[in-house]
């Protein structure tokens, strides 16, 4: 299985670059996960819709250009389905056996994904209604994906 994080911005504190490093070298034994970085808008305080939406669309832009043809498209979004670990896992499954090898999981800037991220979407999952950072999220996203292999191949890990 082949796996692309796309998400907007960089890891800017070594913890958290240290941290996604481990979870992506363990992940290294179950599928190639690449994670792709594109460029962040400024997104100063007290910006109208139509200056929210504009952000969205530049940072989408270059999350799109990221994404494969072939690629099965997850938005990470506060609007998509919520899982367990066991239904997330139960869900990558059956996209491999659907031939699906190729996933991208988008996620967004401060402001979220634009709408034509989210229509290239195959489908939006959500970790619940908290806000995280970006980078604690990547981090959570990478350990989320760790367990569902782990679930998979019957690997103790998952409690």
């Amino acid at each position: 299985m082949n796996i692309s994080v796309i998400c907007v911005g960089k890891l800017k504190e070594k913890y958290y670059a240290d941290a996604c490093a481990e979870f992506l070298k363990r992940l290294s034994r179950y599928a190639q996960v690449r994670m792709l970085e594109v460029a962040d808008e400024k997104a100063p305080e007290n910006m109208s819709e139509a200056q929210k939406e504009q952000v969205k669309d530049a940072e989408g832009a270059r999350i799109l250009e990221k994404i494969r043809p072939g690629d099965y498209v997850i938005a990470m979004d506060l609007r998509g389905e919520e899982l367990t670990s066991e239904e997330t896992a139960a869900f990558l499954q059956a996209r491999m056996n659907e031939g699906r090898s190729d996933i991208a999981f988008l996620i967004g800037g401060s402001l979220g994904l634009s709408r034509a991220v989210l229509r290239r979407a195959d489908t939006s999952l959500c970790f619940g209604k908290n806000t995280f950072s970006h980078q604690i999220f990547r981090l959570m996203l990478l350990e989320q994906i760790y367990r569902c292999f782990k679930i998979l191949h019957h690997e103790p890990y998952h409690k």
